[in-house]
């Protein structure tokens, strides 16, 4: 079997020490906002994009950014963690895997207010470290680890 693999982007998006997570209807599992990255976009406006569309909200992404300028070449910002994730598997083998660039962000309100065709508000949830660890055994291990260095990050 080939394996299929897409590019995607997702943030951990920080307020008040808490990160939002709602429950993936595709996927089954708890996830923060992301998607898939367009044929137009860099992986950080994917995010902010993403952002946008699932929670209604503007986010300052917390990302290293090199000083490597030139006239053709353009420092971007940099994801926290690059992963390789298993989307589809079947019989032991992997049939799509998503490549997705993690970024952190910081938002100023935890008003969410999603676009059309989005989880509605209802479905997200703000989790503090403790109820990230309190939730563990329904979350991924690594959305509570990553959830974790996120809100320690931007919200230290």
């Amino acid at each position: 079997m080939e394996t299929t693999r897409h590019f995607v982007a997702t943030v951990y998006v920080v307020n008040d020490g808490a990160t939002a997570l709602h429950p993936h209807d595709k996927l089954d599992m708890w996830l923060p906002p992301g998607g898939h990255i367009d044929r137009d976009e860099t992986p950080h406006e994917a995010a902010r994009r993403e952002v946008r569309e699932e929670l209604g909200l503007e986010v300052d992404l917390v990302a290293p950014q090199d000083g490597v300028d030139s006239p053709t070449v353009e420092s971007i910002p940099k994801p926290q963690h690059f992963l390789l994730e298993d989307i589809n598997t079947a019989g032991g083998a992997v049939g799509h895997q998503h490549i997705d660039f993690v970024f952190y962000g910081r938002a100023e309100s935890r008003a969410i207010d999603p676009g059309p065709g989005e989880q509605p508000a209802a479905d997200w949830e703000w989790l503090s470290s403790a109820g990230l660890r309190d939730r563990a055994d329904e979350l991924e291990e690594d959305v509570v680890a990553v959830g974790q260095r996120a809100i320690d990050a931007v919200d230290p």
